[in-house]
């Protein structure tokens, strides 16, 4: 265990303090390309303008011979755009291939100014984060980084299930975790093929009419994914480390995605994983909070005044439990104002009155 003192110290002589806070901005959409893609690559200087992720993918959907193309493509694109107010990610190669070492013996010293995070696939516990927490540290300190790069940690096996306290609570670096559900259902022999979402057959039935037991019977799906996601944003809250839904397979099911994306919303993820353009709007849309819900949390928090106490409020009682929801819809919606003019105006707030 680490000194309680020295856990926000760096790890190396000459590494960048590692915040004691991670900064909380909109990431309400994960946007992966395959950097090795000629095609994709030209088009990153637009996406960086609609985007508030864009991360390059080094890992499974990259093919074991274009591992090296994609990596020296990452560098290139890295060193040679603007990103502006949005994040550029990566996403290593896994701890247990041959790629992940020199992933990161490449990446930090030639574009780790860029690179807000390194998103780590498969971790399985704390020492998985203690890895690349310490070699980040020696690469930064190496390479005269003035910033920390953070760890984002994929949750795609039954062991990391097991340990996400432990994998939120390894590192100052600790952004986030995302939810892995394909290569999790893997790992626990669940009978799927679907990458997310639900299962037709994952459901539950009325009881059977005493009077007819020919009468249909209603059924209605479950989510595979909801223990999973609640220990996830628990495990996550509890260390101010920040929730993501991974990635919905079914591109041409936009209705599902929305769905199963605002399911996780509303438990207290902060985004989700788009792998086509198409799925952009629709993160957009759901990890924004409504406007009309955001107007509704404004005039709550004004009739509370200093927050305690009980009022009714339109026929609905309102206490200090209700300020602090308010609160939080409230501040997500300023920082989404910030890079969204649109939802702004939306919203009634003015970017320019807030703090940076």
């Amino acid at each position: 265990m680490r000194n309680p003192r020295n856990f926000a110290k760096p790890l190396a002589v000459g590494a960048p303090t590692p915040p004691i806070d991670i900064p909380v901005r909109p990431s309400r959409m994960i946007h992966f390309f395959d950097p090795s893609n000629p095609r994709m690559a030209v088009k990153v200087p637009e996406l960086v303008t609609k985007l508030d992720v864009l991360l390059a993918n080094l890992e499974d959907a990259i093919q074991a011979e274009k591992k090296i193309e994609a990596r020296e493509g990452l560098i290139k694109i890295a060193q040679g755009t603007d990103f502006g107010d949005a994040q550029f990610w990566v996403r290593m190669n896994s701890l247990d291939s041959p790629w992940a070492l020199d992933d990161l013996l490449r990446i930090v010293p030639e574009a780790g100014d860029k690179i807000d995070v390194i998103m780590v696939p498969k971790v399985e516990g704390p020492w998985d984060i203690h890895y690349v927490d310490q070699l980040l540290a020696q690469l930064e300190a190496k390479a005269g980084l003035e910033r920390s790069i953070l760890i984002h940690a994929i949750l795609e096996t039954a062991q990391g299930v097991a340990n996400v306290e432990d994998i939120c609570s390894a590192s100052p670096r600790m952004q986030g975790i995302s939810l892995g559900p394909a290569d999790l259902a893997a790992s626990r022999r669940m009978k799927t093929t679907r990458v997310g979402g639900g299962h037709p057959g994952y459901l539950v039935r009325t009881d059977p009419n005493p009077d007819d037991e020919n009468a249909p019977r209603t059924t209605a799906q479950q989510d595979l994914w909801h223990y999973t996601i609640a220990r996830m944003v628990d495990a996550c809250n509890a260390t101010g480390t920040l929730p993501y839904y991974g990635p919905f397979g079914d591109i041409a099911d936009s209705v599902a995605c929305e769905d199963q994306f605002r399911n996780a919303f509303l438990m207290g993820c902060v985004g989700a994983w788009s792998l086509h353009p198409s799925q952009i709007e629709i993160a957009r849309k759901v990890f924004s909070p409504p406007p009309e819900e955001v107007s509704w949390a404004k005039k709550v928090i004004e009739a509370m005044g200093d927050g305690t106490g009980t009022i009714m409020l339109e026929g609905k009682m309102q206490d200090d439990a209700t300020v602090k929801q308010c609160k939080v819809m409230v501040s997500y919606a300023e920082l989404i104002a910030k890079r969204d003019p649109a939802l702004a105006e939306q919203y009634g707030i003015d970017p320019a009155t807030l703090e940076d």
